[in-house]
């Protein structure tokens, strides 16, 4: 294993802020929204994960790749991030279980990696200023040169990326003889939600984000999930209006992250962009159902409003963000349905949260016996 080449290389934000960097390996030029994730392990999953397709991601942690890749660590079948921002890039690994260097592993999908970035001082800037556009690029360095690529893409108030990485085609996960039936909506799915749901006897069939209600009660499920997702939720109207039917069945609903602004949206509860959102695996929630705090994993840019959840008759809300007292998690009302912000499925992250995938299966086993 040999010294990667590094060039230079510059990160220039949307609002003409310029980082420099060395670029590792091929390098090349790629755009997105810059943000950042805190975790200080879990880079796999973090580069693999749907929700931040459209996103470049400035990892906080001091090493990436020290412990190289592993084929079970991937949320989903190929890298979703744009592009990677590092302080040190480790081409050297030693884990027991790694089938592979991370280098290798980003190289065959051609993702664009800047390192021996101040990711310090980056990171402070978009917390302070806001997560918004950037271009890295080691083949053009001259900020006037990028200036005009960078505003022609798009803000991510606004758009839609479910289409990007839902499935095409409607598949299976689990053991078909398992006693419980789930329709889950992939408005991008990660693997581990599909794990957790299947190791608790449920048998999956995922959907495109687009299905109807009718295509999802076609497979006579006990219950429907909204899974997580990138992008605004906003222009979901398809899946919006599967929501609405849904409710109106009466049918046993759970959403994470995306899935759980869409079901805000569905009850007439609007979502905002945040300022930088919320990215790690340490973010506190209290639960306010039974007054304990849970340690949980964060990917989101959007939240769901609280006044207007607060004011809503049918809603009540179930979780609250302790950093900034955003609205963590809901439950209808009168109807079967609940939803949480956060990632119960972890991966990486702790397991605190990982009740919910029980509550779900409670849920739709009392709504078998009505």
């Amino acid at each position: 294993m040999g010294y990667l080449e590094k060039k230079d290389a510059i990160i220039l934000l949307e609002d003409g802020t310029v980082f420099h960097g060395k670029a590792v390996g091929a390098g090349g030029t790629a755009t997105g929204e810059i943000c950042f994730n805190t975790g200080t392990t879990g880079y796999q999953e973090i580069f693999t994960d749907p929700s931040y397709f459209g996103q470049i991601m400035v990892t906080t942690n001091a090493h990436i790749g020290n412990y190289g890749v592993s084929v079970n660590d991937d949320e989903s079948n190929s890298v979703k991030i744009a592009g990677l921002v590092c302080k040190n890039f480790s081409e050297v690994y030693s884990r027991e279980n790694a089938d592979s260097d991370l280098h290798t592993f980003l190289k065959k999908q051609n993702l664009v990696i800047i390192s021996d970035v101040d990711t310090r001082a980056l990171v402070s800037y978009i917390r302070d200023n806001g997560s918004q556009n950037a271009i890295i690029s080691s083949d053009v360095v001259d900020p006037k040169m990028l200036k005009a690529d960078l505003s022609q893409v798009p803000s991510m108030k606004g758009l839609e990326l479910a289409s990007k990485v839902s499935c095409k085609e409607p598949y299976y996960f689990g053991d078909e003889n398992a006693p419980i039936k789930v329709s889950a909506l992939d408005l991008g799915v990660k693997r581990n939600i599909l794990r957790n749901l299947a190791s608790r006897g449920v048998y999956i069939k995922v959907f495109p984000y687009d299905a109807s209600f009718e295509d999802m009660k076609s497979f006579e499920p006990d219950g429907y999930f909204l899974s997580n997702g990138p992008g605004d939720p906003e222009p979901l109207k398809s899946a919006i209006k599967t929501t609405k039917d849904i409710l109106e069945a009466n049918k046993p609903l759970f959403g994470i992250c995306l899935g759980h602004q869409v079901i805000a949206l569905a009850n007439g509860i609007s979502t905002f962009k945040m300022h930088n959102g919320h990215r790690g695996i340490n973010h506190p929630i209290k639960n306010m159902e039974t007054g304990k705090g849970e340690i949980t994993s964060q990917n989101h840019g959007f939240a769901i409003n609280r006044e207007e959840t607060e004011k809503n008759k049918d809603i009540t809300i179930t979780h609250y963000h302790l950093n900034d007292n955003t609205v963590a998690g809901i439950k209808h009302v009168s109807k079967p349905c609940f939803s949480v912000q956060y990632h119960p499925e972890a991966g990486p992250g702790p397991n605190d949260a990982t009740y919910l995938f029980d509550q779900f299966i409670d849920l739709i086993n009392k709504n078998k016996e009505i």
